[in-house]
């Protein structure tokens, strides 16, 4: 989950030694007493130094996905929404969960934005500051279920799981526990992030969910009633009922027009965090230390063992710019019906959003409004990608951002 980068690098590691490394006060903080008391303390200075507003902007970040699985813990919103950021990582079951509430989609995306945009203030606060600091990645725990203990199941590698699938053969059975030097490259990185889950937040709350969200629990809860004594004949409500409410829940969502100032306001997330990608990928180019780092460049390695071939911050930058060019509308989304001279305008999509109806998007007409001849965006930055990271692409997506 774009929304769990830290949690899948983690998984995504070989053997690493850690060696002694400097002060680590800070680290050991949230590993303490968790991401809430250390956010206030870090709030209440005066006069933050550089790496305090960068701890600051971090701890708001993870602060955000910790809120989501508070929620979740809360309401016993199970991980499999697995199509969706914030909601589709593994939590400890709530035995005393309460009922959830449509409303209750709607905060959760509300709350996430939020916490972006507080993280994307100290971020501003900080600025062009240079500063270092290191954070032990074991340190880093959820609190889950809002009791400000520590407990089994909250810690970041726990709630990542210790496979995923297609990362085996970087799975290692060796002591793993990195410390990261976060520097100053590394505050674009996370508020190209920031966008990102700000962006799709933004765009969950554009199609007004809860209603649809309340019609799905109400009619699932009326054919539940209809049961009665007598066991049901198949299993089949067991293993697909919740699947089938959740796509319900999507595709009803989908089918309404969208706020169209939400839109526009995802929009211009997504633009943002091609930006602020690109300033981080200047700022790591120029580097020339080689310390525990989080994503090197060419001459560096990364702290947490994932092997970066030469060359792939260049493709990776490809990628983004095929997908800027795409939002700004210079590049053209191609479809199957169009021809090879014509495609769909994404920008004219955002400015002014339709209905999401499957039937005549994949026939052609619901999409006419937007097509238009001119350059159309190819898939040749995106396998240029996934040749320099070996089959790897999804991974490094995620962790690149």
């Amino acid at each position: 989950m774009r929304a769990a980068f830290l949690a899948l690098a983690l998984t995504a590691t070989t053997a690493f030694v850690t060696p002694a490394f400097a002060d680590l006060t800070l680290s050991s903080e949230i590993g303490t007493t968790g991401l809430a008391a250390t956010e206030t303390r870090l709030a209440a200075l005066p006069e933050p130094k550089p790496d305090e507003l960068f701890a600051l902007a971090g701890i708001r970040f993870l602060s955000g996905v910790e809120g989501a699985l508070q929620l979740r813990w809360q309401t016993g919103m199970r991980a499999d929404w697995s199509e969706l950021p914030l909601l589709r990582l593994p939590i400890p079951e709530n035995p005393a969960a309460r009922p959830f509430a449509a409303t209750d989609i709607v905060t959760l995306f509300d709350r996430a934005d939020a916490r972006m945009a507080d993280a994307r203030a100290a971020l501003t606060a900080l600025g062009d500051q240079d500063f270092a600091l290191e954070i032990r990645l074991s340190d880093l725990w959820f609190d889950i279920n809002a009791n400000g203990t520590r407990e089994q199941g909250e810690e970041m590698a726990a709630i990542a799981g210790l496979t995923l699938a297609g990362m085996g053969r970087f799975i290692s059975d060796q002591p793993f526990d990195p410390v990261v030097r976060f520097d100053t490259a590394d505050a674009a990185w996370l508020s190209a992030y920031t966008q990102f889950l700000s962006a799709f937040a933004t765009t969950a709350l554009a199609f007004d969910p809860a209603p649809v969200v309340e019609r799905v629990i109400a009619s699932a809860a009326a054919m539940q009633a209809l049961w009665g004594t007598t066991p049901p004949p198949n299993a089949m409500d067991m293993m697909f009922g919740r699947q089938v409410d959740r796509a319900a829940m999507i595709l009803l969502a989908l089918a309404k027009p969208p706020d169209p100032a939400l839109a526009l306001k995802a929009h211009g997330h997504l633009l943002a965090m091609i930006a602020e990608n690109r300033r981080f990928w200047k700022l790591v180019e120029a580097e020339t230390d080689n310390a525990m780092e989080w994503v090197p460049n060419d001459a560096q390695v990364s702290a947490l063992g994932l092997p970066m071939p030469p060359g792939t911050g260049k493709r990776w930058q490809a990628v983004l710019a095929d997908a800027e060019g795409m939002l700004e509308g210079r590049l053209l989304v191609p479809h199957w019906r169009m021809g090879a001279e014509a495609g769909l305008n994404l920008k004219k999509i955002f400015e002014n959003p339709p209905a999401i109806d499957i039937i005549t998007f994949v026939q052609g007409e619901g999409l006419l409004p937007y097509a238009e001849k001119g350059p159309r965006v190819t898939a040749n930055s995106w396998w240029e990608f996934a040749d320099i990271v070996q089959g790897d692409a999804m991974l490094f997506a995620v962790f690149l951002n």
